[in-house]
């Protein structure tokens, strides 16, 4: 059995949008295209499903650093 891996950290999220294309420096707050690739990646590599409360909480990189944290904690 595969360990599960750990809860991504935000270098991890970072490196996960770039498969996007270009973020701007800095930029912090996710659009809705890039929330979208970010929950297929969770759901991919977890086999998790983000409710819509935990989705509208994922703003921000911290944001989704934090939900991820939370969801995939609790998950394993």
């Amino acid at each position: 059995m595969n360990p599960t891996p750990p809860p991504p950290g935000r270098d991890e999220i970072l490196s996960w949008l770039a498969g996007l294309g270009d973020r701007p420096a800095g930029a912090e707050r996710l659009d809705s295209m890039e929330l979208a690739w970010l929950v297929h990646q969770v759901e991919q590599r977890y086999g998790v499903a983000l409710d819509d409360d935990q989705l509208e909480r994922m703003s921000t990189i911290d944001d989704a650093v934090t939900v991820l944290g939370e969801v995939l904690t609790s998950h394993v």
